[in-house]
């Protein structure tokens, strides 16, 4: 083995898939793309990375809730657009031809285009390390998308695409919660 440069650690670990986060600041609706994700339950509580560096995270802190919503290989380009402009001065909803589609339990909407959304609430925010823990509260699944590889980011502009699905849910049966 060779030595890898500590700061490019995390491209070894980096999880995915790369999401997209809307939110509502009071006003306006807007989208960031989030790389740095993490399942925490299957009750489910999820968590996110970001912060004040972020246009979105204030309307997070404020307003408590957003949408995660689930983009597919094909909207790629899209995802890494949202992800190098700001809400602040761009309406990414617009720019990036995306559709809003209204939340049933939330303010933020979720977005016609990804392949799932997933309604949330802010329990949470760990400012040490920026992180916001969310509480799932819906999620919707377009069960008519024939696209339905996610997107994983590696850290360094580049990206990995699911591959094969391989089943071993008999196997893990007495592992796993039986509503899996």
């Amino acid at each position: 083995m060779r030595p890898l440069k500590l700061s490019k650690a995390f491209t070894l670990m980096e999880s995915g898939p790369v999401v997209l986060v809307t939110t509502h600041d009071g006003k306006k609706d807007n989208i960031m793309t989030i790389s740095w994700t993490m399942v925490m339950d299957f009750t489910p509580v999820f968590a996110i990375t970001t912060g004040e560096w972020n246009h979105s995270f204030a309307a997070l802190r404020e307003n408590r809730e957003c949408v995660i919503a689930i983009p597919t290989v094909d909207l790629l380009d899209k995802v890494v657009g949202i992800g190098t402009c700001s809400g602040a001065d761009t309406d990414k909803f617009a720019r990036f031809k995306l559709t809003p589609v209204q939340a049933k339990l939330v303010r933020p909407p979720l977005i016609k285009e990804c392949l799932a959304n997933i309604e949330c609430r802010v329990i949470d925010i760990i400012q040490k390390h920026n992180i916001v823990v969310l509480e799932a509260v819906a999620a919707y699944l377009d069960t008519t998308r024939k696209e339905r590889r996610m997107v994983h980011a590696v850290g360094d502009g580049t990206f990995i695409v699911d591959g094969r699905k391989i089943d071993r849910k008999e196997m893990m049966a007495s592992k796993l919660p039986s509503d899996i």
